[in-house]
């Protein structure tokens, strides 16, 4: 097996020890490399999109009431001090701690009524499948692999890499002192061939051949594909046959500056790269950082070819000093998004990315003790963007205090049935099989928005 040099990275939340790059290697010794990831893509290929979503988690929760749907006819403990200020689209207004958005309200589409959490607990697991963690309201799922795949393994699975030097499925989530808060979004059932590629620190180095030449590393391929032939003799599936070609894609991958291109926004101007800000580096408590590079390295790997990024942001878990601690995440937050989606149009890309940021759930209408707002599974809020999807509006409404959904409440299921159709997949026919044969609907019958489409 060759592998190139790296360090290991540990276990990933299924279990499996894997480096969270590239490998090149065989299936004698019962590990999965990148060309055994690139077959059961290609296995389960349906055809090709060059659509692409980037799905941005904000870790924890983000209080609605304070960003998308401020409620000045509540009493102070429910509305608090900030204010809402106008938008773009008159009668949209949001919170005057996010300026950028408001002027480009016309490119977005707030939700204020979205739900589907039935415990509150906290977990990404909802923000990249659409499902509830656990109905029967137990714990939530740490990437078992009996669960539901995530919206990018499942892309991963049905439609394989749009380039064959980027992969399909790009998480940008580095480890969170809570896991779920570090999770691109599980594969689940569709095993670890289509779990997220992640640029986690020193592991970019493992793109790179570190001293091998391109000669040895022909001459290495080589001495692979002898050993394949060895064991396709032995081999009576089949399986082997057809390897070469594989081989031949993780070759692409390594010896091509693409992907690595894509994660050096050193390439961008200083104008861009000011547009969209750094941010901070450094994990928020346990949970993400507050980087704003991320939202240009996303932006970056879609136009390179990749077809979903996710992208986890801050920690929104404000059970005490609300207000201060949104003071820090909501600025960053509005320059990044709105950088963002500026640059998609700019770009001509609006209406091949579709961007989609929310957390687990709302927060608690009225502020407790310590000045924090609770978790409130019953209604939160999503801002939308590009797709080709009809923005400039407001989709669903809340009462007077923020509480309860009063019109068009909307499922994370119906959201995600969205963006399959963006992507081209009819949730209607389209099927996974789990682990036991039987096959499993995307969306569970949700229908997209007709809203939005």
């Amino acid at each position: 097996m060759l592998t190139l040099s790296g360090n290991t990275h540990g276990k990933l939340c299924d279990g499996i020890a894997r480096r969270d790059f590239l490998r090149i290697g065989g299936l004698a010794m019962g590990g999965f490399s990148l060309p055994e990831l690139l077959k059961a893509e290609a296995e389960a290929k349906t055809g090709r999109s060059f659509k692409s979503v980037i799905m941005i988690y904000m870790c924890g929760a983000p209080p609605h009431q304070d960003m998308w749907d401020l409620k000045m006819d509540a009493p102070l403990e429910i509305r608090g001090p900030y204010k809402p200020i106008k938008t773009a689209v008159p009668g949209i207004h949001i919170s005057e701690h996010a300026p950028r958005l408001a002027k480009m309200m016309d490119k977005l589409v707030p939700i204020r009524s979205m739900y589907g959490s039935p415990t509150g607990a906290h977990d990404s697991f909802i923000c990249y499948t659409g499902r509830a963690p656990n109905p029967s309201g137990g714990a939530a799922p740490t990437g078992r692999q009996s669960d539901y795949p995530s919206f990018g393994s499942t892309i991963s699975y049905l439609q394989g890499q749009g380039d064959p030097a980027i992969p399909s499925f790009v998480g940008l989530a580095p480890k969170a002192g809570h896991p779920p808060y570090g999770s691109p979004g599980h594969p689940g059932y569709l095993g670890p061939a289509h779990s997220a590629f992640r640029p986690n620190g020193a592991g970019v180095e493992d793109l790179k051949l570190n001293g091998i030449t391109l000669d040895r590393l022909e001459d290495r391929r080589s001495l692979l594909t002898g050993f394949d032939n060895f064991r396709r003799e032995l081999d009576q599936s089949g399986l082997i046959e057809g390897m070469d070609a594989f081989n031949q894609q993780a070759m692409n991958v390594l010896t091509s500056s693409k992907l690595l291109d894509a994660l050096d926004i050193s390439k961008e101007s200083t104008k861009t790269r000011e547009r969209y800000g750094k941010g901070d580096p450094k994990n928020y408590g346990d949970g993400a950082p507050l980087n704003l590079e991320h939202f240009l390295m996303a932006r970056r790997l879609v136009e390179a070819g990749a077809r979903v990024v996710t992208l986890n942001f801050g920690r929104w878990d404000f059970h005490d000093n609300n207000y201060p601690q949104l003071l820090r995440h909501l600025p960053l937050f509005d320059q990044g998004m709105s950088a963002l989606v500026e640059d998609l149009h700019q770009r001509g890309l609006d209406k091949d990315v579709a961007v989609i940021a929310w957390g687990e759930f709302g927060r608690t209408p009225t502020v407790n003790a310590q000045g924090g707002r609770d978790h409130w599974p019953r209604v939160g809020g999503a801002l939308l963007a590009g797709g080709g999807l009809k923005t400039g509006q407001v989709i669903g409404a809340t009462d007077r205090l923020g509480g309860e959904a009063t019109e068009r409440p909307v499922h994370f299921g119906e959201v995600f049935a969205t963006l399959y159709k963006f992507m081209g997949i009819d949730t209607v026919k389209t099927t996974l099989h789990d682990l036991s044969g039987r096959p499993q609907y995307l969306v569970d019958g949700w229908q997209p928005m007709p809203e939005l489409i």
